[in-house]
């Protein structure tokens, strides 16, 4: 599982207005798991709390396919 503390120290450190998150799914299923659910509503909460907007949040798939929370209108 992704640390948020860990995501937004080096978003901190370069000063970024802005994230995209970004992970595999090596299994080729590229649905959120509620883990992926999870921690993306933390980040954007901490994102906020921050002044640090989550823009999306990609998975992607070793075939090339992938999900994005922004097409899915799920970054809120």
């Amino acid at each position: 599982m992704a640390d948020p503390k860990v995501i937004f120290s080096t978003a901190l450190l370069a000063a970024a207005s802005s994230i995209i998150l970004a992970h595999n799914h090596p299994s080729g299923n590229h649905e959120p798991s509620q883990a992926d659910i999870a921690l993306t509503k933390k980040a954007i909460q901490a994102g906020s709390l921050l002044d640090i907007q989550v823009l999306d949040h990609l998975i992607i798939t070793p075939d090339g396919t992938y999900f994005s929370f922004a097409d899915e209108n799920l970054m809120n």
